[in-house]
């Protein structure tokens, strides 16, 4: 009967902990896994707005062809629609430089999707964003009429089309594999987007302490000088 307990006291030991390893893992894995595709998705956004400028400013160029007479103002319209898109690697280094938070995840074809997204991404701010920024700043573009109507934006158009159309099947079919689904992907993005609120508090507050102290500093120093003036006064007296 002790050998019984004590074996029986060894396996709950050992199974205990086994469960709560596994437990463990399983969360990690979910978080990194969240953590991940909400970075997919903020850039997917991201893309896709810039791909809307792309489209928009074609029309406006179109529109200026038709009535010449509208160059002062639609040139500005052509200037403001430049596509960018902004993002951090700070997730994607941190997925892709740790054999640790792969073998996590522990999926490759998962991986693979999201090396071959970030790839894509970064094409994008290459063959698009990169590529306008350098034809007008190149050609000073929109400064004339002949050049706003002979911008091309015809391989702009097609890269990011295309880009696009290939980026958004990776980031379905990792929701697909990874079994996420919309409402726990938005309720992820409202959780990182109160813990950015709270950064942007802590932010603020540093802001007002800079504050105070830079104006700490002048009194200090415009009391300094006065000091010094007075003495200054004295001494001639």
């Amino acid at each position: 009967m002790s050998l019984l307990a004590t074996t029986i006291s060894i396996a709950l030991t050992f199974g205990t902990a086994a469960v709560t390893d596994y437990y463990k893992k399983k969360n990690e894995k979910r978080e990194i896994v969240m953590m991940v595709m909400y970075d997919l998705y903020n850039s997917l956004k991201e893309i896709e707005k810039a791909d809307t400028m792309i489209r928009q400013a074609m029309d406006v160029q179109l529109q200026l062809a038709e009535d010449t007479t509208r160059f002062e103002s639609l040139r500005f319209s052509l200037a403001h629609l430049l596509p960018m898109i902004e993002y951090t690697k700070t997730v994607e280094n941190i997925f892709s430089s740790s054999i640790e938070t792969i073998n996590t995840v522990d999926n490759l074809l998962f991986t693979e999707n999201v090396a071959e997204f970030y790839h894509k991404r970064d094409q994008y701010k290459t063959l698009v964003c990169d590529s306008v920024f350098n034809m007008v700043s190149d050609n000073s573009a929109f400064s004339s009429l002949k050049q706003c109507l002979e911008f091309d934006y015809f391989i702009v158009a097609l890269n990011s089309g295309s880009l696009l159309a290939e980026m958004k099947p990776l980031y379905a079919q990792c929701k697909q594999m990874m079994n996420i689904t919309d409402d726990e992907l938005e309720a992820y993005r409202k959780k990182r987007k109160n813990m950015n609120e709270n950064m942007n508090d802590a932010s603020e507050a540093k802001d007002s302490l800079l504050n105070e102290l830079k104006e700490y500093v002048i009194k200090s120093s415009e009391l300094k000088s006065k000091l010094q003036l007075e003495d200054s006064l004295q001494q001639k007296e």
